[in-house]
């Protein structure tokens, strides 16, 4: 293995474009850290030409190790912030809002109509034409109340 004693620090940047690469194929948030610090040691190996491979190898394992860790911190204390955070949870939408029995619900299930498409409802025993404010979804089956436990509300 002799190609190991003649590493370069183009060698180091080539693995800093692939890890980035993979990055962006396979989103992790961790070949990203491996790629920048692969980036760094291949600058230090332009910097420094006789570098042996156990402090390339040692900067880059520890680079790696504290850039993940900042990283980490960073996105516990500045969690993302998103503006619609039921975009992909179609039912939880519709928690707060009235709608009519379309089926009465009988040994607790019946139906609701919303939109165009129909939403099995659970809550005590009701006849159709009932409104009913969804409290919570459970799956693709909303939990109900009467809409007249809640007169004083809007």
């Amino acid at each position: 293995m002799e190609w190991l004693d003649q590493i370069e620090f183009w060698y180091w940047l080539v693995a800093a474009v692939v890890m980035i690469i993979l990055e962006m194929v396979l989103p992790m948030a961790y070949f990203l850290w491996m790629g920048v610090s692969a980036f760094v040691v291949g600058l230090l190996l332009f910097a420094v030409p006789n570098m042996p491979l156990l402090i390339q190898v040692v900067i880059f394992g520890v680079l790696s190790v504290v850039t993940l860790i900042l990283y980490k911190r960073h996105q516990k204390e500045n969690p993302v912030v998103n503006d619609e955070p039921n975009l992909n949870r179609r039912g939880e939408q519709y928690v707060g809002r009235l709608f009519t029995l379309e089926e009465a619900i009988i040994n607790g299930v019946g139906k609701v109509k919303v939109d165009d498409s129909f939403w099995k409802v659970r809550g005590s025993d009701m006849p159709v034409g009932m409104k009913v404010r969804v409290l919570s979804v459970d799956g693709t089956v909303f939990n109900v109340e009467t809409e007249t436990m809640f007169s004083g509300e809007q």
